[in-house]
C-alpha cells in the first residue's frame, strides 16, 4: 500500500500547540507519557495473550527500551507490546484523545473475558494525548509497529505540524517503536538533551521507577570512541535496566522488609535518619488505592515557615504524576511523608493537576484518619516513639483541632500537655481524665508564654492549695484551639483565668457561701467604688475565690477573648473589639483589707484613688500583661516608696 499523507483534525492540530507551548509545565514529562503507552501495550498483550491462544505473540521478554543517539539526536522509545494495525494507527492518534486503552477495556467488560484479573489495575494510556508530548521536544516523530498477529507493520511520520503520513512496513517487528529527532537543546526554553545517559536515567528514576515492566537502555550509538572487543564488547552492550520495578505499597507486608521501607522513605525525603513509623493503607471496592506512609523522627527546621513543601507523592498505576500532593494530606500533617498510588483519579490532560471530586476527599478522609490510628497505637504499644513524636510533631498536630471537626477527638486523644502533676513528663486528656479530684466537672488549663510563668500566675493559687491538676498550655496555637474543641469525654476545657470558680465538695461550698455574704456586705462600697475609679479598664471589680496569696488578678469574661489572643489576631491583621476584663480582690489579704478601711473612713482620700490604680497594675504584672500607662505606674511607685523611706 503507497504512503498516504492525512491531515490532523482541526481540535487535534489545536492539541498539539497547547502541548508544544503551554499544557506542560516540564518538558521532561514526554519520556514519562512514551513511557506509560508502551507499559500500556505490554499490559494489553499479556492480557490479550490469555484470552487468545491462536495470537502467537512472543511474551517471553516483555520490555521497554530506550535506544539514544547523540550524533543524530534521536531517541527511540521501544516495546514489544500489543502493536497496532494501519486502521489503528490513522484513529487513535489522528483522532484526539482518541484512548486505546479505554476502548481496550471497554471490550473487554463488555465480552466479560477478564481473564480472572481486573485489566484496568495496570493500563495507564491516553495515547492519542501523551503521544503527542513528543513534539515539545521534537521536530520530526516517527512511530513504527505491528500488531501482534499481523505480518504486516505501519509506519507513521509527522512534523507536528498540520499533516502526517502513513505507510505499511513489510519487515516491522512486533511492537512499538517511537523515534524522536531531537530539537537543539536550548537552556532557556528547558530543553535538555535527551540523548545523554544521565538524563535519561534521572527522567526514569523520577516518573517510572515502578513501572512493572523493565526500561532498558543500551549504549547510545554513535557515542563510542574506539571499539571494544571480546568479553569487553559484550558486558558493553550488555543493556542497562533503569528502573526499580518495587513498588513496595504494592507488595504484602512479609515480601518487604524494613530496610526496604526505610531506603524509600530516605528517597522521598531527602533525610538521612529512619522514619519513626511507617504507614501502610490499601482501599479496595469502587475506588482503589494504596498508600505507604512515613511519620519522620524528627521535624525539619522550615516545618512552620510559610512555604513549606508539604504532601505526599502522587502515582497513578505505579507512573508518578506530582510531588507535595497537598490535596492528599490536611496540612496538620504536612509532616508525613510517602506514597500514594491510585487506580484511577481525574486529572487534567497533562496529568499536572488534581480535578477537585469526591474521590480525592474520600482518599483525604481516609489518609487522615489512618495517620492519626496509627499514633494512636504508638501511644500503647511503643511509648518511648510516641514521646518522640509529640516532642518533634505535637504543636503543629494540634492546628487540626482549629478546622478539622470530625478527626478532632482522635486528634485530642493523641495529644499531650505539660501539667501540674509532672514537671518532667507530660500527660494525655485521658491520663489527666483517670486522676480527677471527687467532684471535679471540668478540664482546667492556663495558658501563657512558659511553664514558670503559668506556674507563679496568680490565677493558680486556689487549685495548687487544693491539688487540682491544671494543663500548662504554652504553644501559640494552645490560645486558639481551647474555644475550638469545647469537651473532652464529655468534659468541658475550663479556663483558670475566666469566669468565676467553683471549687471544693458541695460541704464546703455551703459553708463558703454564708462567709461569702458576710465579705460581699462588708466589701460592697469598695467594689462599687473602685468599679468606677476603674471604669475606663474594667468592666466589674469583685471578691475573688481563686486568690489566696496575692491580693488581686484580672480575669476575663467566661467567652471573652483573651489578651494574648487578642495579640495573635493583631500580630496576624486582624483587628477586634478590645474587651474589658474583671478585677478581682483577694478579700483576705492584708492589702485588700486597708485599703477597705481607708474607703470606709474616707472616701475623698486622693491616696485612695492612687491605691487603686496601683492595684489594678499590679495585677496586670503578675500576669504578665501591659500598664495602659507604664511611666504613670513608674511615678506612682515612686512616690509611695518615697514616704516609706
Amino acid at each position: 500500500m503507497p504512503t498516504e499523507t492525512f491531515e490532523f483534525q482541526v481540535e487535534a492540530r489545536q492539541l498539539l500547540q497547547m502541548m508544544i507551548h503551554s499544557i506542560y509545565s516540564n518538558k521532561d514529562v514526554f519520556l514519562r507519557e512514551l513511557i506509560s503507552n508502551a507499559s500500556d501495550a505490554l499490559d494489553k498483550l499479556r492480557l490479550e495473550a490469555l484470552r487468545d491462544d491462536s495470537l502467537g505473540a512472543d511474551t517471553a521478554d516483555l520490555h521497554i527500551a530506550l535506544e539514544a543517539d547523540p550524533q543524530a539526536r534521536t531517541l527511540t522509545v521501544r516495546d514489544n507490546g500489543i502493536g497496532m494495525s494501519r486502521d489503528e494507527v490513522v484513529a487513535l492518534i489522528g483522532t484526539i484523545a482518541n484512548s486505546g486503552t479505554a476502548a481496550f477495556l471497554r471490550e473487554l467488560k463488555e465480552s466479560g473475558e477478564a481473564a480472572g484479573a481486573a485489566p484496568e489495575q495496570g493500563l495507564i494510556g491516553q495515547f492519542g494525548v501523551g503521544f503527542y508530548s513528543s513534539f515539545m521536544v521534537a521536530d520530526e516523530v516517527t512511530l513504527l509497529t505491528r500488531r501482534a498477529g499481523e505480518s504486516t507493520g505501519t509506519r507513521w511520520t509527522s512534523g507536528g505540524e498540520g499533516t502526517y503520513t502513513v505507510e505499511s512496513v513489510d519487515d516491522a517487528p512486533q511492537g512499538t517503536a517511537i523515534t524522536l529527532r531531537l530539537k537543539p537543546e536550548d537552556a532557556e526554553d528547558r530543553l535538555h538533551d535527551y540523548t545523554s545517559p544521565w538524563k535519561l536515567r534521572e527522567i526514569v528514576k523520577r516518573y517510572s521507577d515502578f513501572i512493572t515492566w523493565p526500561i532498558r537502555m543500551a549504549e547510545p550509538s554513535g557515542g563510542g570512541t574506539e571499539p571494544e572487543t571480546g568479553s569487553d564488547a559484550d558486558a558493553a552492550k550488555e543493556p542497562e535496566t533503569l528502573n526499580s520495578m518495587k513498588a513496595l505499597w504494592a507488595r504484602s507486608r512479609d515480601e518487604v522488609t524494613d530496610a526496604e521501607y526505610h531506603e524509600l522513605y530516605k528517597h522521598i525525603s531527602h533525610d538521612w535518619t529512619d522514619p519513626l513509623e511507617t504507614v501502610r493503607l490499601h482501599a479496595e471496592g469502587t475506588f482503589e488505592y494504596q498508600a505507604l506512609l512515613f511519620i519522620p523522627a524528627h521535624a525539619q527546621q522550615d516545618l512552620f515557615l510559610q512555604g513549606y513543601k508539604r504532601g505526599v507523592q502522587l502515582y497513578v498505576k505505579r507512573v508518578f504524576i506530582m510531588d507535595d500532593c497537598e490535596a492528599l494530606m490536611p496540612s496538620y500533617l504536612r509532616f508525613v511523608k510517602g506514597v500514594v498510588d491510585a487506580q484511577d483519579l481525574s486529572l487534567n490532560v497533562s496529568r499536572e493537576i488534581l480535578q477537585q471530586d469526591r474521590q480525592i476527599q474520600l482518599m483525604h478522609r481516609r489518609l487522615a484518619k489512618k495517620v492519626l490510628s496509627t499514633v494512636k497505637d504508638m501511644m500503647s504499644a511503643h511509648p518511648e516513639r510516641y514521646a518522640t513524636f509529640w516532642r518533634e510533631f505535637g504543636r503543629v498536630l494540634k492546628e487540626g483541632l482549629l478546622g478539622d471537626g470530625e478527626n478532632r477527638d482522635a486528634i485530642l486523644g493523641v495529644s499531650s500537655f505539660a501539667t501540674t502533676h509532672d514537671k518532667d513528663q507530660p500527660t494525655t486528656l485521658a491520663q489527666y481524665v483517670e486522676r480527677m479530684k471527687e467532684g471535679q466537672e471540668h478540664i482546667y488549663y492556663l495558658t501563657g508564654e512558659s511553664r514558670q510563668a503559668i506556674e507563679n500566675s496568680p490565677h493558680m493559687e486556689a487549685f495548687q492549695a487544693r491539688g487540682i491538676e491544671v494543663l500548662l498550655l504554652t504553644d501559640p496555637v494552645d490560645e486558639v484551639w481551647v474555644d475550638s474543641a469545647p469537651q473532652f469525654d464529655g468534659r468541658d476545657f475550663r479556663s483558670v483565668a475566666k469566669g468565676e470558680v467553683d471549687l471544693g465538695t458541695e460541704e464546703e461550698k455551703e459553708q463558703a457561701g454564708s462567709e461569702r455574704e458576710k465579705q460581699q456586705e462588708e466589701y460592697a462600697g469598695l467594689l462599687a467604688w473602685m468599679a468606677g475609679q476603674l471604669a475606663e479598664h474594667v468592666k466589674e471589680v469583685r471578691l475573688s475565690s481563686r486568690l489566696t496569696v496575692s491580693p488581686a488578678c484580672v480575669v476575663s469574661d467566661t467567652h471573652d477573648v483573651t489578651p494574648a489572643l487578642e495579640n495573635l489576631y493583631r500580630a496576624m491583621g486582624q483587628e477586634i473589639p478590645h474587651p474589658k476584663r474583671i478585677l478581682e480582690l483577694n478579700p483576705a489579704h492584708p492589702l485588700v483589707t486597708a485599703l477597705n478601711r481607708g474607703h470606709t473612713a474616707d472616701p475623698a482620700a486622693p491616696e485612695l484613688a492612687e491605691s487603686a490604680e496601683l492595684l489594678h497594675s499590679l495585677a496586670l504584672l503578675a500576669e504578665g500583661g501591659e500598664l495602659p500607662d507604664p511611666a504613670r505606674f513608674v511615678k506612682l511607685m515612686a512616690t509611695r516608696l518615697e514616704r516609706t523611706v
